[in-house]
């Protein structure tokens, strides 16, 4: 049967957003510009800024001083066409970071809260919201989606957290349900370290791997797994959880240890680590501390904590390796960085001297807050791709409408 032909509307609403998104991804451009890079007529192209400006997704950003004759009008994207807001939730606090349509930062707001006390999460979530929006000047109604960060995984066949005892209040059922009932948009509840692996691909060590597994190495061990360049969460979103893999000489979770942990966990966590570190002379308040000291030092207690540390990492990225066979291992999380090259270098020796493949092992190069990073880019993707959906091929919605 042949192809029906392509009507004219479609094809205006695919340059239409064809548009939107050059001006998006490369800032302000003129109609000449934009025809050029579209293979569009300087007519068409007009007739195609003239619709997204009055849908209110495209705004006139002055003129281009310096060329011959008359200067070129330049058009950008309305950054207030849309908002998101982004969060990274942890037993201390939740920090929440608000953005416009362009993706700049507009407001940010930081809760405490007291680690191991049940709360609300949509009261909680509400609250920093509120604070975001404040510190942005826009109310929290005109916020059009919610990404969440957080220390589990939400299960899409139940709504759910899964792995996430140590954020009490958390667990109750229909979780994303309430929480979008209480901020009254689209809430998306995403696992932490799936987020980092996000940040990395964008702009950390990773950017020319498709696939490859980053480590998280912090008070808990997690992992995210990127394949293809998208995410794997698996069935019940608990793919990468590798705290509960079971390993020799950790206890499994039936069985869990006086400090609660079991596999991967009970043997390379914080609490496991700072105590093969307390053990080798390097004792502090944190394992991060100790692992700072360790590093810094001469001598074979330092050369030995750090070998005991890297053989119980590589031991559970070679389960890992020998499934999944990525191009690519980065380490991350604070225990992880603070180690440095010197753990980096170990780990990757243990690991190639147990498995056939031998995937590099480097060390993120993110900055900041990498959970909340990965967050404010899915959720900016999301929305971003929510407006350009309603572009049509003659009027636009304006991209508040539903």
């Amino acid at each position: 049967m042949p192809t029906p032909p392509t009507g004219t509307s479609v094809v205006r609403a695919i340059n239409a957003r064809a548009a939107l998104r050059l001006l998006l991804d490369r800032g302000p451009l003129s109609r000449p510009e934009i025809a050029a890079l579209l293979a569009v007529s300087k007519p068409t192209a007009s007739h195609l800024l003239t619709q997204l400006r009055e849908s209110g997704l495209v705004k006139s950003d002055g003129n281009r001083d310096g060329a011959v004759g008359r200067a070129a009008e330049l058009f950008s994207a309305n950054e207030t066409a849309a908002y998101a807001a982004a969060m990274d939730v942890t037993p201390e606090r939740t920090e929440a970071v608000v953005i416009d349509f362009a993706g700049s930062v507009i407001g940010a707001f930081s809760l405490d809260t007291q680690d191991g006390v049940e709360v609300d999460p949509a009261a909680q979530v509400q609250r920093a919201l509120t604070g975001a929006c404040a510190d942005a000047g826009i109310a929290a109604t005109a916020v059009r989606r919610v990404v969440i960060g957080i220390q589990g995984a939400i299960d899409p066949t139940s709504d759910r957290l899964r792995f996430a005892a140590h954020l009490p209040g958390w667990q109750r059922p229909g979780l994303t349900v309430a929480l979008q009932d209480s901020v009254g948009a689209p809430v998306d509840i995403e696992n932490d370290v799936n987020l980092v692996a996000i940040a990395e691909r964008a702009h950390g060590v990773a950017t020319r791997d498709d696939s490859f597994v980053e480590l998280w190495v912090s008070d808990g061990i997690g992992m995210g797994l990127m394949f293809g360049g998208r995410v794997h969460r698996g069935l019940t979103g608990g793919a990468g959880e590798i705290a509960e893999l079971p390993v020799p000489g950790a206890p499994v979770p039936q069985e869990t240890n006086e400090f609660g942990a079991s596999g991967m966990q009970a043997l390379a966590g914080a609490p496991a680590l700072g105590r093969v570190l307390a053990e080798h002379g390097f004792s502090a308040d944190t394992a991060v501390q100790a692992m700072t000291e360790a590093v810094a030092a001469g001598g074979d207690g330092a050369a030995s904590a750090l070998d005991e540390i890297a053989s119980r990492l590589a031991l559970g990225l070679s389960a890992v390796v020998a499934i999944v066979d990525p191009d690519l291992i980065v380490l991350a999380g604070d225990i992880a960085l603070a180690g440095g090259e010197r753990l980096r270098s170990l780990v990757q020796h243990h690991l190639h001297a147990t498995v056939v493949a031998r995937p590099p092992v480097l060390l993120s190069s993110l900055d900041g807050n990498p959970v909340l990073d990965g967050a404010l880019r899915l959720v900016l993707e999301r929305v971003q791709d929510e407006v350009l959906d309603t572009v049509s091929g003659g009027q636009s919605k304006p991209a508040g409408d539903d």
